[in-house]
Protein backbone atom coordinates (compact mmCIF):
# COMPACT_ATOMS: atom_id res chain seq x y z
CA UNK A 1 0.00 0.00 0.00
CA UNK A 2 1.47 3.37 -1.01
CA UNK A 3 2.11 6.01 1.60
CA UNK A 4 0.43 9.27 0.43
CA UNK A 5 2.71 11.39 2.63
CA UNK A 6 5.78 9.85 1.05
CA UNK A 7 4.35 10.43 -2.43
CA UNK A 8 3.65 14.05 -1.51
CA UNK A 9 7.23 14.52 -0.34
CA UNK A 10 8.51 13.03 -3.56
CA UNK A 11 6.31 15.35 -5.59
CA UNK A 12 7.57 18.42 -3.71
CA UNK A 13 11.27 18.13 -4.40
CA UNK A 14 12.14 14.99 -2.43
CA UNK A 15 15.56 13.61 -3.42
CA UNK A 16 15.68 9.82 -3.44
CA UNK A 17 18.74 7.75 -2.62
CA UNK A 18 19.09 6.85 -6.30
CA UNK A 19 19.20 10.52 -7.31
CA UNK A 20 21.66 11.31 -4.53
CA UNK A 21 23.97 8.52 -5.66
CA UNK A 22 23.68 9.77 -9.24
CA UNK A 23 24.73 13.31 -8.19
CA UNK A 24 27.66 11.93 -6.22
CA UNK A 25 28.77 9.84 -9.20
CA UNK A 26 28.58 12.91 -11.45
CA UNK A 27 30.69 14.85 -8.96
CA UNK A 28 33.26 12.04 -8.81
CA UNK A 29 33.29 11.84 -12.62
CA UNK A 30 33.91 15.60 -12.87
CA UNK A 31 36.73 15.35 -10.32
CA UNK A 32 38.27 12.44 -12.25
CA UNK A 33 38.09 14.42 -15.51
CA UNK A 34 39.88 17.36 -13.87
CA UNK A 35 42.62 15.03 -12.58
CA UNK A 36 43.09 13.46 -16.03
CA UNK A 37 43.28 16.90 -17.63
CA UNK A 38 45.86 17.95 -15.04
CA UNK A 39 47.93 14.82 -15.78
CA UNK A 40 47.98 15.62 -19.52
CA UNK A 41 48.46 19.35 -18.93
CA UNK A 42 51.49 19.75 -21.23
CA UNK A 43 49.80 17.97 -24.13
CA UNK A 44 46.59 19.94 -23.64
CA UNK A 45 48.49 23.23 -23.51
CA UNK A 46 50.13 22.49 -26.87
CA UNK A 47 46.87 21.51 -28.55
CA UNK A 48 44.85 24.34 -27.01
CA UNK A 49 47.29 27.02 -28.14
CA UNK A 50 47.61 25.32 -31.53
CA UNK A 51 43.82 25.38 -31.87
CA UNK A 52 43.72 29.08 -30.90
CA UNK A 53 46.41 29.89 -33.46
CA UNK A 54 44.56 27.87 -36.11
CA UNK A 55 41.33 29.69 -35.24
CA UNK A 56 43.04 33.06 -35.68
CA UNK A 57 44.70 32.12 -38.97
CA UNK A 58 41.63 30.41 -40.40
CA UNK A 59 39.96 33.73 -41.26
CA UNK A 60 42.75 35.00 -43.57
CA UNK A 61 43.17 31.47 -44.97
CA UNK A 62 39.47 31.42 -45.88
CA UNK A 63 39.81 34.76 -47.66
CA UNK A 64 42.92 33.74 -49.60
CA UNK A 65 41.49 30.31 -50.50
CA UNK A 66 38.95 32.04 -52.76
CA UNK A 67 41.76 32.60 -55.26
CA UNK A 68 43.78 29.39 -54.84
CA UNK A 69 43.59 25.87 -53.36
CA UNK A 70 43.16 25.81 -49.59
CA UNK A 71 46.40 23.93 -48.94
CA UNK A 72 48.34 26.61 -50.80
CA UNK A 73 46.47 29.42 -49.02
CA UNK A 74 47.14 27.78 -45.65
CA UNK A 75 50.83 27.41 -46.50
CA UNK A 76 51.19 31.04 -47.62
CA UNK A 77 49.33 32.49 -44.63
CA UNK A 78 51.21 30.24 -42.23
CA UNK A 79 54.61 31.17 -43.68
CA UNK A 80 53.68 34.87 -43.63
CA UNK A 81 52.59 34.57 -39.99
CA UNK A 82 55.87 32.83 -39.12
CA UNK A 83 57.80 35.54 -40.94
CA UNK A 84 56.00 38.31 -39.05
CA UNK A 85 56.35 36.56 -35.68
CA UNK A 86 59.99 35.74 -36.37
CA UNK A 87 60.70 39.35 -37.25
CA UNK A 88 59.00 40.55 -34.08
CA UNK A 89 60.93 38.07 -31.95
CA UNK A 90 64.23 38.94 -33.64
CA UNK A 91 63.74 42.66 -33.07
CA UNK A 92 61.13 43.56 -30.49
CA UNK A 93 61.42 40.33 -28.49
CA UNK A 94 65.20 40.54 -28.11
CA UNK A 95 64.95 44.21 -27.10
CA UNK A 96 62.29 43.39 -24.48
CA UNK A 97 64.33 40.45 -23.18
CA UNK A 98 67.45 42.62 -22.95
CA UNK A 99 65.67 45.39 -21.07
CA UNK A 100 63.99 42.84 -18.79
CA UNK A 101 67.38 41.35 -17.96
CA UNK A 102 68.77 44.81 -17.13
CA UNK A 103 65.71 45.56 -15.01
CA UNK A 104 66.15 42.35 -13.04
CA UNK A 105 69.83 43.13 -12.51
CA UNK A 106 68.97 46.59 -11.15
CA UNK A 107 65.98 45.29 -9.19
CA UNK A 108 67.82 45.33 -5.81
CA UNK A 109 68.53 49.05 -6.30
CA UNK A 110 64.83 49.64 -6.97
CA UNK A 111 64.02 47.77 -3.77
CA UNK A 112 66.43 49.89 -1.71
CA UNK A 113 64.99 53.05 -3.28
CA UNK A 114 61.48 51.95 -2.38
CA UNK A 115 62.49 51.20 1.22
CA UNK A 116 64.26 54.59 1.47
CA UNK A 117 61.10 56.24 0.16
CA UNK A 118 59.04 54.48 2.85
CA UNK A 119 61.48 55.62 5.54
CA UNK A 120 61.29 59.22 4.35
CA UNK A 121 57.49 58.98 4.36
CA UNK A 122 57.59 57.63 7.89
CA UNK A 123 59.79 60.55 9.04
CA UNK A 124 57.52 63.02 7.26
CA UNK A 125 54.43 61.65 9.00
CA UNK A 126 56.19 61.45 12.38
CA UNK A 127 57.13 65.13 12.17
CA UNK A 128 53.42 65.84 11.85
CA UNK A 129 52.55 63.77 14.94
CA UNK A 130 51.34 60.79 12.91
CA UNK A 131 52.91 57.65 14.35
CA UNK A 132 53.38 54.86 11.80
CA UNK A 133 55.76 51.93 11.61
CA UNK A 134 56.66 50.49 8.21
CA UNK A 135 59.20 47.99 9.58
CA UNK A 136 56.92 44.98 9.19
CA UNK A 137 55.85 46.16 5.76
CA UNK A 138 59.49 46.61 4.69
CA UNK A 139 60.29 43.04 5.78
CA UNK A 140 57.34 41.69 3.82
CA UNK A 141 58.35 43.84 0.86
CA UNK A 142 61.84 42.33 0.86
CA UNK A 143 60.48 38.78 1.10
CA UNK A 144 57.88 39.31 -1.64
CA UNK A 145 60.44 41.02 -3.83
CA UNK A 146 62.93 38.17 -3.51
CA UNK A 147 60.16 35.72 -4.35
CA UNK A 148 59.14 37.77 -7.38
CA UNK A 149 62.77 38.02 -8.50
CA UNK A 150 63.25 34.27 -8.28
CA UNK A 151 59.98 33.68 -10.14
CA UNK A 152 61.03 36.13 -12.88
CA UNK A 153 64.36 34.36 -13.46
CA UNK A 154 62.57 31.00 -13.53
CA UNK A 155 60.04 32.37 -16.02
CA UNK A 156 62.78 33.63 -18.34
CA UNK A 157 64.48 30.24 -18.21
CA UNK A 158 61.20 28.45 -18.94
CA UNK A 159 60.58 30.68 -21.95
CA UNK A 160 63.94 29.66 -23.39
CA UNK A 161 63.42 25.98 -22.55
CA UNK A 162 59.92 25.84 -24.08
CA UNK A 163 61.06 26.56 -27.63
CA UNK A 164 60.32 22.93 -28.52
CA UNK A 165 56.72 23.38 -27.35
CA UNK A 166 56.45 26.52 -29.48
CA UNK A 167 57.64 24.56 -32.53
CA UNK A 168 55.11 21.80 -31.79
CA UNK A 169 52.32 24.36 -31.44
CA UNK A 170 53.22 25.84 -34.84
CA UNK A 171 53.35 22.42 -36.55
CA UNK A 172 50.07 21.22 -35.01
CA UNK A 173 48.30 24.48 -35.88
CA UNK A 174 49.43 24.17 -39.51
CA UNK A 175 47.95 20.69 -39.84
CA UNK A 176 44.80 21.93 -38.12
CA UNK A 177 44.53 24.58 -40.83
CA UNK A 178 44.85 21.90 -43.51
CA UNK A 179 42.52 19.28 -42.02
CA UNK A 180 40.47 21.45 -39.71
CA UNK A 181 37.09 20.71 -41.29
CA UNK A 182 37.46 16.95 -40.98
CA UNK A 183 38.62 17.24 -37.37
CA UNK A 184 35.77 19.60 -36.56
CA UNK A 185 33.21 17.20 -38.06
CA UNK A 186 34.70 14.44 -35.92
CA UNK A 187 34.35 16.57 -32.77
CA UNK A 188 30.79 17.60 -33.69
CA UNK A 189 29.74 13.94 -33.89
CA UNK A 190 29.91 13.93 -30.09
CA UNK A 191 26.90 16.29 -30.00
CA UNK A 192 23.29 15.79 -31.17
CA UNK A 193 22.73 16.76 -34.83
CA UNK A 194 20.17 19.45 -33.90
CA UNK A 195 22.72 21.53 -31.97
CA UNK A 196 25.82 21.13 -34.16
CA UNK A 197 25.28 24.20 -36.35
CA UNK A 198 24.30 26.36 -33.38
CA UNK A 199 27.34 25.18 -31.39
CA UNK A 200 29.68 25.84 -34.34
CA UNK A 201 28.31 29.37 -34.76
CA UNK A 202 28.56 30.10 -31.03
CA UNK A 203 32.17 28.87 -30.84
CA UNK A 204 33.22 30.83 -33.92
CA UNK A 205 31.58 34.03 -32.69
CA UNK A 206 32.83 33.82 -29.11
CA UNK A 207 36.31 32.35 -29.59
CA UNK A 208 37.44 34.03 -32.81
CA UNK A 209 35.89 37.38 -31.93
CA UNK A 210 37.24 37.26 -28.39
CA UNK A 211 40.84 36.32 -29.22
CA UNK A 212 41.13 38.66 -32.22
CA UNK A 213 39.57 41.48 -30.21
CA UNK A 214 41.78 40.97 -27.16
CA UNK A 215 44.88 40.70 -29.34
CA UNK A 216 44.16 43.96 -31.20
CA UNK A 217 43.24 45.78 -27.98
CA UNK A 218 46.43 44.62 -26.26
CA UNK A 219 48.54 45.70 -29.24
CA UNK A 220 46.93 49.15 -29.16
CA UNK A 221 47.48 49.54 -25.42
CA UNK A 222 51.08 48.29 -25.67
CA UNK A 223 52.04 50.65 -28.51
CA UNK A 224 50.28 53.68 -27.02
CA UNK A 225 51.74 53.18 -23.54
CA UNK A 226 55.22 52.67 -25.03
CA UNK A 227 55.02 56.00 -26.87
CA UNK A 228 53.73 57.80 -23.78
CA UNK A 229 56.33 56.18 -21.51
CA UNK A 230 59.07 57.35 -23.86
CA UNK A 231 57.71 60.91 -23.75
CA UNK A 232 57.52 60.79 -19.95
CA UNK A 233 61.05 59.40 -19.65
CA UNK A 234 60.00 56.19 -17.90
CA UNK A 235 62.99 53.83 -17.48
CA UNK A 236 62.79 50.57 -19.43
CA UNK A 237 59.75 51.88 -21.33
CA UNK A 238 59.63 48.89 -23.68
CA UNK A 239 59.45 46.36 -20.83
CA UNK A 240 56.85 48.44 -18.97
CA UNK A 241 54.67 48.71 -22.08
CA UNK A 242 55.08 44.97 -22.73
CA UNK A 243 53.92 44.23 -19.16
CA UNK A 244 50.79 46.34 -19.61
CA UNK A 245 50.08 44.75 -23.00
CA UNK A 246 50.55 41.16 -21.75
CA UNK A 247 48.38 41.66 -18.68
CA UNK A 248 45.75 43.34 -20.86
CA UNK A 249 45.18 39.98 -22.56
CA UNK A 250 43.45 38.92 -19.32
CA UNK A 251 39.87 40.24 -19.58
CA UNK A 252 38.34 42.33 -16.84
CA UNK A 253 41.21 43.14 -14.48
CA UNK A 254 44.30 42.40 -16.57
CA UNK A 255 45.04 45.97 -17.65
CA UNK A 256 44.48 47.26 -14.11
CA UNK A 257 46.96 44.74 -12.70
CA UNK A 258 49.53 45.63 -15.37
CA UNK A 259 49.17 49.38 -14.78
CA UNK A 260 49.41 48.92 -11.00
CA UNK A 261 52.55 46.80 -11.37
CA UNK A 262 54.21 49.38 -13.63
CA UNK A 263 53.33 52.22 -11.23
CA UNK A 264 54.82 50.23 -8.34
CA UNK A 265 58.05 49.66 -10.29
CA UNK A 266 58.27 53.33 -11.29
CA UNK A 267 57.41 54.63 -7.78
CA UNK A 268 61.05 54.70 -6.49
CA UNK A 269 61.86 57.02 -9.41
CA UNK A 270 59.53 59.61 -7.98
CA UNK A 271 55.90 60.03 -6.89
CA UNK A 272 55.20 62.57 -9.64
CA UNK A 273 56.42 60.25 -12.40
CA UNK A 274 54.42 57.37 -10.97
CA UNK A 275 51.27 59.54 -10.84
CA UNK A 276 51.83 60.64 -14.45
CA UNK A 277 52.16 57.00 -15.52
CA UNK A 278 49.00 56.11 -13.60
CA UNK A 279 46.89 58.96 -15.02
CA UNK A 280 48.02 58.48 -18.63
CA UNK A 281 47.62 54.69 -18.48
CA UNK A 282 44.09 55.02 -17.08
CA UNK A 283 43.18 57.50 -19.84
CA UNK A 284 44.50 55.12 -22.51
CA UNK A 285 42.63 52.24 -20.90
CA UNK A 286 39.39 54.27 -20.98
CA UNK A 287 39.93 55.02 -24.68
CA UNK A 288 40.47 51.32 -25.26
CA UNK A 289 37.39 50.17 -23.33
CA UNK A 290 34.92 52.88 -24.36
CA UNK A 291 35.95 53.59 -27.95
CA UNK A 292 37.78 50.57 -29.40
CA UNK A 293 36.30 47.63 -27.50
CA UNK A 294 32.64 48.21 -28.53
CA UNK A 295 33.74 48.29 -32.19
CA UNK A 296 36.17 45.38 -32.14
CA UNK A 297 34.15 43.00 -29.95
CA UNK A 298 30.56 44.01 -30.66
CA UNK A 299 29.73 40.66 -32.31
CA UNK A 300 31.67 38.42 -29.92
CA UNK A 301 31.46 37.84 -26.17
CA UNK A 302 28.63 39.61 -24.37
CA UNK A 303 28.73 38.66 -20.67
CA UNK A 304 27.60 40.34 -17.50
CA UNK A 305 30.72 41.57 -15.59
CA UNK A 306 29.77 39.57 -12.48
CA UNK A 307 29.44 36.39 -14.54
CA UNK A 308 32.74 37.18 -16.27
CA UNK A 309 34.64 37.46 -12.97
CA UNK A 310 32.98 34.27 -11.74
CA UNK A 311 34.10 32.50 -14.93
CA UNK A 312 37.64 33.87 -14.51
CA UNK A 313 37.86 32.53 -10.94
CA UNK A 314 36.52 29.12 -11.95
CA UNK A 315 38.89 28.96 -14.93
CA UNK A 316 41.89 29.92 -12.81
CA UNK A 317 40.99 27.29 -10.21
CA UNK A 318 40.48 24.50 -12.75
CA UNK A 319 43.22 25.17 -15.32
CA UNK A 320 45.42 27.99 -14.02
CA UNK A 321 46.56 30.61 -16.52
CA UNK A 322 45.10 28.73 -19.49
CA UNK A 323 41.76 28.58 -17.70
CA UNK A 324 41.86 32.35 -17.25
CA UNK A 325 42.26 32.90 -20.99
CA UNK A 326 39.65 30.31 -21.99
CA UNK A 327 37.05 30.91 -19.28
CA UNK A 328 35.39 33.98 -20.84
CA UNK A 329 34.84 32.58 -24.38
CA UNK A 330 33.72 29.24 -22.90
CA UNK A 331 31.21 31.08 -20.71
CA UNK A 332 30.10 33.06 -23.77
CA UNK A 333 29.46 29.83 -25.69
CA UNK A 334 27.41 28.38 -22.81
CA UNK A 335 25.36 31.57 -22.47
CA UNK A 336 24.70 31.61 -26.22
CA UNK A 337 23.65 27.96 -26.29
CA UNK A 338 21.44 28.20 -23.20
CA UNK A 339 20.14 31.63 -24.31
CA UNK A 340 20.34 33.17 -20.83
CA UNK A 341 19.63 36.88 -21.28
CA UNK A 342 20.18 37.61 -17.57
CA UNK A 343 23.86 36.67 -17.92
CA UNK A 344 24.53 38.95 -20.87
CA UNK A 345 26.24 42.30 -20.60
CA UNK A 346 23.19 44.13 -21.89
CA UNK A 347 19.78 42.87 -20.95
CA UNK A 348 17.78 41.71 -23.91
CA UNK A 349 14.58 43.56 -24.53
CA UNK A 350 11.64 41.83 -22.98
CA UNK A 351 8.87 40.95 -25.40
CA UNK A 352 5.83 43.11 -25.04
CA UNK A 353 2.62 41.43 -24.00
Amino acid sequence: MNNPKLATNRGSGYVSNTQLIRYLLLFVLAWAIVQVLAYFETVLVIFIFAAILAFLLNYPVTLVSRFMPRWLAALLVFLLALLVLGGLVATLGIAIFSQAQQLLEQAPQFLESAIAWLENLQIFLRNRNVTVDFTTFETQLREQFLGFLSMSFTMLQNILLNLIDVILIAVVSFFMLLDGKQLWRLVMKLFPPRMRSELTEAIQRNFIGFFWGRLLLSIFLGISTFVVFLLLGVPYALVMAALVSIFDLIPGIGATIGIGLVCAIVLPQGILLSLKVLVVSILLQQVQENFLMPRLMKDSVNINPVVMFFALLIGARVAGLIGVFLSVPVAGVLISLLDIDEMRGEQAEQPSH
